[in-house]
């Protein structure tokens, strides 16, 4: 009974997706209490209170009366949304027990679905803002009331039926639903595949393949974890059976499932609300991100490399190799460039986010049936497909929607008391406006605050706290908020809380220290471009053609520098003076100034050149 009633809640909400992805969203309250009401429909039949416990009837009572209590909310939002948004009313009781029910149901769902400390964050912030007047210090604020925290919260558009629900109702579930229909009509298949041609054959070619996967698949589901779990079950068994380090391999999989999230031309989905957050384009946030992206994966397959070659890692054999001819057959490859087609060409006409995700569904969809048709493939299986990735569409909306839920309340309520004004005025004040300092504690902050957290709701809330700490510096508002976003993204790997990691750990069946270890390891660089794009915003397009080109041949000379000396790359043959040598390279190579830069650059190229020089000779020399 709950499995029936699961799917088809999930396939009401993914029809409700693809409808208003078609037509446009309903009246902003309308579509978002709806949508809120599916959500938690949905959340509730997917993580039952006490399954598999003896008293799961209990459970059962519980789920009953906190689904009533919150869809009977929502849809008491959607019937009064014109007088809610025309009148603002006063909260009277009944508002009171409704919002109160609701804020409740979502933060059970929460966690239940991803844990503890995001809903404890949540109920922190609402508790400050109820009993912060008791504080003294400037933590402290005037006091406000259940009234006006319930009319904040529920009777208006700045509280739960905010910008970030509103965003995730509308563009993030439209990219959901395009992710969902893409993997599951045969694209899934053809990226693993690709992957597999990409890197298979190169030193360290299965990681290299785990890496190209994963972040393909990442760069459309959004979610660091959820792809760990996903093509984690392919890629670290792989490794593992050509003897890999289970460890390494573990590693490689959470840095690859995480690098997605900041790789366009998908990216996850944080950037949807960094572009409504900044008022600017979403083409906008993934231009800026594409060389940042580019030099994350530069790192990542060289540092991968450099350890194959110094492990001697096995290359996959040939036989375990898909053909060029099955991987680039007309029918696989024509569905993906027509779904990316249309999603594009969309967006470059000019028409919104959603619509132009529906108009890459509908030509995925189109390519899907001709060729099914064209395969004589029985009506009923082409049916059963698409309803299947309608159904784990909805299924993937319960976190994302949920998140955002429970994060727009918090950031209301961060809003309502200051408190994001005040502690961004205090880490300025004590980094004494030093703005490498201010960048240091705010990164930090960052990967604190994010740990335990998926990304996206990681980023809205050090986004709301600690990107105004970077703009009161004179930092340009895009790179601020790329630098927290960066590390909201990779907390998810960063211990001692770093959830990518216990995953990765999980199928590898390996100490999820080590695997910690090995993913830091193969993703440090991320954790200094963000640095980078403060010193150099031409990184992220903000200058001439002469500065890109400048600052990116400096930023990709240092992050190769610095993967080599992390990878353990050989020069003179004693591990620590090779590093020395390249980490001094790679300073002098993003240090002011043209003439260090010179060096760096010229300097980094020609060690490596050098290097594999005498490689290639030694090897030959054995050969012989």
């Amino acid at each position: 009974m709950r499995n029936k009633s699961l799917m088809l809640v999930a396939l009401v909400l993914g029809g409700f997706i693809f409808y208003t992805s078609a037509t446009g969203p309903f009246d902003s309250l309308v579509h978002r209490s709806v949508f809120l009401a599916l959500v938690i429909g949905l959340g509730l039949l997917s993580f039952p209170l006490g399954a598999g416990k003896s008293w799961r009837p209990v459970g059962i009572i519980v789920d009953v009366m906190l689904a009533i209590g919150a869809i009977t909310s929502c849809l008491y939002v959607t019937v009064k949304a014109d007088e809610i948004l025309s009148t603002l009313p006063w909260a009277t009781t009944q508002d009171k027990l409704m919002a109160a029910t609701l804020v409740l149901t979502i933060l059970e769902v929460a966690r239940r679905a991803i844990g503890w400390i995001f809903p404890m964050l949540v109920a922190l912030g609402i508790a400050y803002a109820l009993f912060g007047n008791l504080l003294s210090g400037p933590l402290s604020h005037r006091g406000f009331d259940t009234a006006f925290v319930t009319e904040t919260l529920f009777l208006g558009d700045l509280g739960i039926w905010g910008m970030l629900l509103g965003v995730a109702a509308t563009t993030i579930a439209a990219f959901v639903l395009f992710g969902s229909l893409l993997l599951h009509t045969g694209g899934g298949q053809t990226f693993i595949d690709l992957s597999m041609r990409i890197g298979g054959r190169s030193q360290g070619g299965a990681a290299k393949i785990a890496t190209v996967a994963s972040s393909l698949f990442a760069m459309v589901s959004g979610s660091a974890v959820a792809n760990v779990a996903t093509t984690g079950n392919f890629t670290i068994p792989m490794m593992k059976r050509l003897k890999y380090p289970a460890a390494f391999a573990g590693g490689v999989e959470s840095v690859a499932s995480t690098g997605g999230q900041i790789a366009p031309p998908i990216l996850g989905a944080a950037a949807f609300i960094m572009a409504e957050i900044l008022g600017v384009s979403y083409v906008t946030i993934a231009l800026a991100a594409l060389l940042p992206a580019a030099l994350f994966y530069v790192a990542v397959f060289f540092t991968i490399h450099v350890v194959a070659v110094r492990r001697a890692l096995p290359l996959v054999p040939e036989a375990d190799l898909p053909r060029w001819p099955d991987v680039l057959q007309f029918r696989r490859i024509v569905p993906i460039l027509a779904a990316l087609g249309g999603l594009f060409g969309g967006v470059l006409t000019g028409y919104s986010i959603q619509y132009s995700a529906f108009l890459g569904i509908a030509s995925l969809l189109l390519c899907y049936v001709t060729f099914g048709i064209l395969d004589r493939t029985p009506p009923a299986q082409m049916m059963r497909m698409l309803m299947t990735g309608l159904e784990d569409a909805g299924k993937g909306m319960v976190i994302i929607g949920v998140l955002l839920a429970g994060a727009q309340i918090l950031v209301a309520m961060l809003n309502m008391t200051g408190i994001g004004v005040t502690l961004s005025t205090l880490v300025v004040s004590v980094a004494g406006e030093q703005l490498f300092l201010v960048a240091l504690i705010v990164a930090v902050i960052c990967l604190i605050m994010g740990m335990g957290i998926p990304t996206t709701a990681a980023y809205v809330l050090v986004a709301a706290v600690l990107a105004p700490a970077l703009t009161r510096m004179g930092v340009e508002p895009l790179v601020a908020h790329l630098f927290v976003f960066y590390f909201a993204t990779i907390s998810v790997i960063t211990p001692p809380v770093c959830i990518a990691v216990f995953v990765a750990a999980g199928i590898a069946q390996a100490g999820w220290l080590n695997v910690a270890g090995h993913a830091v390891r193969l993703g440090a660089a991320t954790y200094i471009i963000p640095f980078l794009i403060l010193a150099y915003p031409a990184l992220i397009g903000m200058g001439g053609a002469w500065e890109i080109t400048t600052a990116a041949l400096r930023a990709l000379a240092f992050v190769l520098a610095f993967a080599g000396a992390l990878g353990g790359a050989r020069l003179t043959g004693r591990r620590w003076l090779d590093a020395a040598i390249l980490l001094i390279v790679g300073i002098l190579a993003v240090l002011p100034g043209l003439a260090p830069g010179l060096v760096g650059v010229i300097g980094l190229f020609a060690l490596y050149g050098w290097a594999w020089n005498v490689a290639r000779r030694n090897q030959l020399q054995g050969a012989s």
